[in-house]
């Protein structure tokens, strides 16, 4: 069995009693810690939110300033007492949480050297993913799993579909440059190549549009091309989840499937799945 070096605690005295606090989501205590650390963390990216905003930040930016001094103070102390109560001080740090738990500090403290780079704090939010600890949602990332593992099998797809679509765009780009050209705002290829970008993703920004007949039909098929388009992906990736479902799902001694997703036995046969 692995163990965990990075979540074993000292073994007595104060530095234990805090690691249970500080790792620990079982108890009372633990727990407390977590929310109020998680509230923090909102806070905290709250502040950073309002200090982009030109007109609060000219009223209140003193106070802001301060507010996230406060709340980087806090963090470091609490990534000290992180370290400190870690018996494996190197896994801990190389850990995801740990390098998360580091660049949440570390734009503040850069920003004396290079203004502006303490808006990256924003990284914090990541640090909300302790959440799935304190509510016991670790058993719903063998679900997100599943999603990634989909995704991944279907990558090489999902680039043919990419490529096709790029070179549509490039086609049709082409096609409205020559067609209604710099006189309606088709300066060039590539602001071409944009429009019908735009125009593919049913976006449609409307900065840039076709005048002529001939451009407005070319635009319109090009609109219908794209709702035909979106749904292509979505196609592809749900193929491949079903396609793990089964395999995951049917039985090696009857071959029957169509079994639930946590089901353990076949009810068919009653062997184990």
């Amino acid at each position: 069995m692995k163990v965990d070096l990075v979540n074993i605690p000292i073994k007595k005295g104060f530095r234990r009693r805090l690691h249970i606090i500080i790792f620990g989501s079982d108890t009372f205590s633990g727990k407390l810690f977590d929310i109020i650390l998680i509230a923090a963390i909102v806070l905290s990216v709250a502040v950073i939110m309002m200090d982009s905003i030109s007109g609060i930040r000219e009223r209140y930016g003193d106070y802001l300033s301060n507010l996230e001094w406060v709340f980087t103070l806090l963090f470091s102390v609490e990534y000290l007492l992180r370290i400190a109560t870690v018996k494996n001080v190197k896994q801990y740090v190389l850990s995801f949480y740990g390098i998360i738990d580091f660049l949440a500090i570390l734009p503040t403290y850069l920003s004396l050297l290079m203004p502006g780079t303490q808006y990256l704090v924003t990284i914090r939010v990541l640090r909300i993913l302790r959440v799935f600890r304190i509510l016991k949602l670790a058993n719903y990332l063998s679900e997100a799993n599943f999603i990634s593992k989909a995704l991944w099998q279907s990558r090489r797809k999902i680039l043919v579909f990419l490529f096709a679509v790029i070179l549509i765009c490039v086609f049709a780009g082409s096609i409205m440059y020559v067609v209604e050209g710099p006189e309606y705002g088709f300066n060039n290829i590539p602001i071409s190549i944009y429009w019908a970008i735009v125009t593919l993703s049913t976006v449609g920004f409307g900065d840039i549009a076709p005048v002529t007949p001939l451009g407005q039909f070319i635009s319109g098929i090009i609109m219908i091309l794209g709702y035909g388009i979106i749904a292509v992906p979505t196609g592809i990736v749900t193929y491949e989840m079903t396609k793990n479902t089964r395999k995951l799902h049917q039985c090696i001694v009857c071959g029957k499937r169509n079994h639930e997703r946590d089901a353990l036995f076949c009810k068919y046969c009653g062997e184990q799945l």
